[in-house]
């Protein structure tokens, strides 16, 4: 596959790492799943919906390009944010290139941006989100973003419109390193079935419920039995207080009924096959907080 009809010179083959790093909520699971071209990523409207990092890998003839999408930066609160700012950490380390997202708008912030300018992997800026932006004044917005940060390039785009996304491919092509692939050219994402199956479930919760819920909860694949006409998916959902699990569940378990409901519909699409979907919801207490709990739900080894 070719993205945007462009093709790497046969003489040499391309692959690497590229990061995409960001605040919270500034757009980068959506150009990650742009990116690709498959929805690997969950979106919300809410802030801190990734916590982990999930790699999407683009395959061409002559390239390989293995993006990292992050959890956005922020002043960890608890062991959780820890978990999820080591992620970034790490996909900083070890990237090829970094892609900036910033938002239209945003200002230079010391705390979050300050690394960068010593950053000795190379930095696409991408400043996202032009749909809500006058074409008139992103020539000053560019101008602002220089003035702080170094970069090879500053692109305004649009990761929900795709305006301008399809100019990102040629810049990190340039900026790539020669390397054979990391992973064979049939692999979509360095992730299991039973993550994207907790991950759309977990969409789901936050796009059902308000407040805290959303952020107190975390999602288990118990049982995960793939058949030959149907998948069928046994979750639980945790929540750290018996509150919570009064409000996931909802009168009558409606509430509940429903995240699954969106849920299963959404995996039927993503596996393409019909899927039965069982969910459970436990309490596990201040799980944010506590490292060996952290542990077993896969965010520390």
């Amino acid at each position: 596959m070719y993205f945007c009809g462009l093709k790497p010179s046969k003489s040499l083959h391309k692959a690497g790492f590229v990061s995409i790093v960001g605040k919270p909520n500034v757009g980068k699971s959506t150009l990650m799943n742009r990116l690709v071209g498959e929805n690997l990523s969950i979106i919300t409207a809410k802030a801190q919906t990734t916590r982990h990092r999930i790699m999407g890998i683009l395959n061409g003839a002559d390239f390989q390009i293995v993006y990292s999408d992050t959890p956005g930066i922020l002043e960890p609160k608890y062991a959780l944010h820890e978990a999820m700012m080591n992620y970034v950490k790490v996909s900083l380390e070890d990237a090829d290139v970094i892609l900036l997202v910033v938002e239209w708008g945003e200002k230079f912030d010391p705390s979050v941006y300050e690394r960068f300018k010593t950053i000795t992997a190379p930095l696409l800026l991408l400043i996202n989100k032009t749909d809500r932006s006058p074409k008139v004044e992103r020539k000053t917005m560019i101008d602002y973003w220089k003035s702080y940060l170094r970069a090879q390039q500053i692109i305004p785009v649009s990761a929900l419109t795709g305006e301008n996304v399809d100019k990102i491919f040629p810049a990190l092509l340039e900026l790539l390193p020669e390397h054979p692939a990391y992973f064979p050219k049939d692999e979509l994402t360095n992730r299991s079935e039973r993550f994207f199956a907790s991950e759309i479930i977990r969409e789901k919760i936050f796009m059902n419920y308000s407040q805290e819920v959303p952020y107190s909860t975390e999602v288990g694949i118990e049982d995960f039995k793939d058949e030959e006409t149907i998948l069928r998916v046994r979750a639980t959902i945790f929540v750290e207080r018996e509150s919570q699990k009064g409000i996931l569940i909802g009168k009558a378990g409606s509430s509940l009924k429903k995240v699954g409901t969106e849920a299963r519909v959404d995996m039927e699409a993503f596996f393409g096959k019909k899927v039965f979907l069982e969910t459970r919801v436990k309490v596990a207490s201040d799980w944010r907080k506590q490292k060996d709990k952290l542990r077993s739900f896969g965010y520390l080894e």
